[in-house]
C-alpha cells in the first residue's frame, strides 16, 4: 500500500500521521510507504532533541516514510548523508525506514514506477537567516534538471506517479507565482507535458484541493494512491 500527505515542517504539521487522523496505519508493515511531498522538515538541526525524537517517532511505525525535499529543508545536513541506491534511483537514509527522494530519480517500488522532483521557493526568505533557517540548495541546479530528464528518458518517459513538492506553472500559477521558481515551475510543465502518468502529486501551496483527475495538491490529507 501507498499513501501520501503534504508538508510535515517537523515538528508543526506531523500530527496528521497520528494513530487518529490515520488509522490505516494500524493494518500496515514496513513495506507499506507513506510519501510526504516536500517540506519534511525532520532534518533541521545537528543532534537537537526535537528531530531526535520526531525521527525515532517515525521510525517506529508500521510504515516507511519516503519524502522529497521541499524548500524549507537544511539542505546542509541533508547533503551530507551517504548517497544511496535504492530500487533503482538514488536516496539519503535518515533512518532505516525514513527515506529522502533524491530530485530527479525514477524509482521502482512495488511494481510502480515513481518519479521524484524536490525542490521549490521560500516566499519568506527575506525574513530567514541563510545557512541557518534558508539554503540557496532549495532550487534545482543544472545537473539535478539534467539528471531528472536523463532518467525520465531512460524509463521511457512514462512512470505511474509523480511526486514534488511544488507543480507545473500551469497549475501553480492558479494559486501563487514566485519569481525565483519560475524554472523548476516552467521544467515540471515539460514533465507533465512529455511524460506519461496515472496521478501527480504535490504540497508547497498549505491547501488540499484535487486540481482534476491526475493532480492533486494535499496538506493535511493522507491519501490511498490511486
Amino acid at each position: 500500500m501507498f499513501y501520501v500527505t503534504g508538508d510535515t515542517h517537523m515538528p508543526y504539521d506531523i500530527s496528521k500521521l497520528n494513530t487518529k487522523r490515520f488509522p490505516e496505519q494500524k493494518s500496515l508493515h514496513k513495506d507499506d510507504y507513506l510519501i510526504i511531498c516536500g517540506d519534511f522538515g525532520g532534518v533541521w538541526e545537528e543532534n537537537s532533541r526535537s528531530d531526535l525524537y520526531w525521527l525515532k517517532w517515525l521510525e517506529s511505525k508500521r510504515f516507511t516514510t519516503l519524502f522529497v525535499d521541499g524548500n524549507h529543508e537544511n539542505f546542509d545536513l541533508l547533503n551530507a548523508l551517504p548517497v544511496e541506491d535504492w530500487n533503482g534511483g538514488k536516496i539519503h537514509r535518515v533512518r532505516e525506514s525514513v527515506l529522502h527522494l533524491m530530485r530527479g530519480q525514477v524509482f521502482n517500488i512495488n511494481g510502480y514506477r515513481f518519479f521524484s522532483m524536490g525542490g521549490g521557493a521560500s516566499g519568506d526568505k527575506e525574513y530567514r537567516t541563510e545557512g541557518i533557517s534558508w539554503w540557496e540548495q532549495e532550487m534545482p541546479c543544472p545537473d539535478e534538471y539534467n539528471e531528472a530528464w536523463g532518467n525520465l528518458e531512460k524509463a521511457g518517459f512514462r512512470v505511474d506517479y509523480v511526486i514534488t513538492h511544488t507543480a507545473p506553472i500551469s497549475i501553480i500559477k492558479q494559486f501563487r507565482v514566485r519569481e525565483d521558481e519560475l524554472p523548476l515551475n516552467d521544467f515540471l510543465e515539460k514533465v507533465m507535458r512529455r511524460t506519461e502518468y496515472k496521478k501527480w502529486y504535490f504540497g508547497h501551496v498549505h491547501e488540499d484541493l484535487d486540481i482534476d483527475d491526475k493532480h492533486a495538491m494535499i496538506y493535511e490529507r493522507v491519501l490511498p494512491m490511486l
